[in-house]
């Protein structure tokens, strides 16, 4: 082997950005720590298909082996020779160079090393991050989060009933409900939010600055548009996506710790028989609220009612009872949540909570609002949307204000 005074040149364009060198030693560093934990005889395997690539060596697995560990060695002494850390990549050319195999003047193809990159990193049939990924992010993120005091949501999903799907209609019927999945998620998240797929139907979502009220909305917003954009599919089996949400800090500051409490929220939603179990307690419960009857103007459209009699006090339509509801409601408490009531230029009222079928807000007066009305909801998360509101009830709050519980009108 060459001695360590060796002068070392790694051939590479003039034009090549440095971004380009340092994600290209990121992907040699990345496959290193890889190949530690592959038993020996695949990692031969990988690395003789490796050599073949990047260098066009025919070479047994066991040469390769051999190869991999003297450019390991490689990198270790020059380093301590110059005080300085060295590229794995400089290492390989010195090494390939001594052995005369070196025979192509770039060592590695920009467009091969992303492939390789690629499929280190990313699941092949949806194209999200792996399981692997997911791992090293989530301890990036939740240190980032502990460093900066904020919050991180952590989410565990799967799909719904995906076992029945592929036993009735095939797996590639299957891979199709699970690359939706991962098309889903990429269009609901933010920008600054992480997908991984990190099994057969299980997948993982990391939300930086996300408390619990937004990750829960934010999943129930993504379970809704999954259900929309597998209707082409024409499946006769419900299938749908299950979530387990936790959040740092509440719900605690270790991987390991947020990782088994989602998964035991998405459990307990899988077992409940409606799909709609407790996902994230609210710590703050809405206070009790006596009615307030309906001013006329409030009450729902419907057939026209008797004229009174002279003298009598117009009659409105009493409080409904309390009944089931249709959709789960979603608390927006504390979440800065508001909207501008009659269009942009309208008065703005704090949203209580959301849910799929209407929103809830409060104002000061019960007259401020007429039975039917334009609003702008700013809900975190999402972003601003304007929509038609039909007033459903009022209900005078402790403090002497009034909340208002509106139904979506399409």
């Amino acid at each position: 082997m060459p001695g360590t005074n060796r002068t070392v040149l790694t051939p590479q364009p003039s034009d090549a950005p440095r971004s380009q060198k340092q994600a290209d030693d990121s992907f040699l560093d990345l496959l290193v720590e890889i190949l530690e934990g592959v038993e020996r005889p695949a990692r031969g395997q990988f690395l003789q298909k490796f050599f073949k690539t990047i260098a066009q060596l025919e070479i047994s697995d066991e040469q390769s082996l051999e190869y991999w560990e003297q450019m390991l060695l490689r990198r270790q002494e020059l380093s301590q020779s110059l005080g300085k850390r060295v590229s794995l990549k400089t290492a390989m050319v010195d090494v390939l160079a001594s052995t005369n195999h070196l025979r192509v003047p770039i060592l590695v193809e920009y467009e091969e090393l992303k492939k390789l990159q690629s499929s280190a990193s990313t699941d092949a049939l949806t194209g999200l991050y792996n399981r692997r990924m997911f791992e090293e992010y989530c301890e990036k993120e939740l240190n980032r989060a502990k460093r900066y005091a904020q919050h991180l949501g952590l989410v565990l999903l799967d799909l719904h009933r995906l076992k029945e799907v592929n036993d009735r209609y095939g797996h590639p019927v299957g891979d199709q409900a699970l690359q939706l999945a991962a098309v889903t998620l990429r269009k609901t998240i933010r920008a600054s939010d992480f997908a991984f797929r990190i099994g057969g139907d299980e997948f993982a979502l990391l939300l930086p600055q996300a408390d619990p009220e937004q990750a829960t909305t934010l999943c129930r917003r993504l379970r809704t548009n999954y259900e929309a954009a597998i209707q082409p599919l024409k499946l006769e089996v419900p299938l749908t996506i299950d979530f387990g949400v936790t959040v740092h800090p509440q719900d605690g500051d270790q991987k390991a710790a947020l990782i088994r409490l989602a998964d035991e929220r998405l459990y307990s939603m899988k077992q409940s028989s409606r799909g709609q179990a407790r996902v994230i307690p609210l710590e703050h419960p809405a206070p009790r609220e006596a009615p307030l009857p309906l001013r006329p103007a409030a009450v729902a459209p419907g057939p026209p009612a008797k004229a009174p009699g002279v003298g009598a006090a117009p009659q409105a339509r009493p409080t409904p009872p309390a009944q089931q509801r249709k959709w789960e409601r979603v608390s927006l408490a504390g979440t800065h949540a508001y909207a501008v009531l009659g269009g942009d230029a309208g008065k703005t009222a704090p949203v209580l909570d959301l849910s799929y079928g209407g929103v809830a807000f409060q104002v000061e007066r019960a007259d401020e609002l007429a039975a039917s009305f334009q609003a702008v909801l700013h809900v975190p998360i999402l972003p601003p949307v304007r929509v038609s509101l039909q007033m459903v009830y009022m209900l005078k709050l402790p403090d002497g204000r009034i909340r208002v519980g509106c139904s979506f009108v399409s």
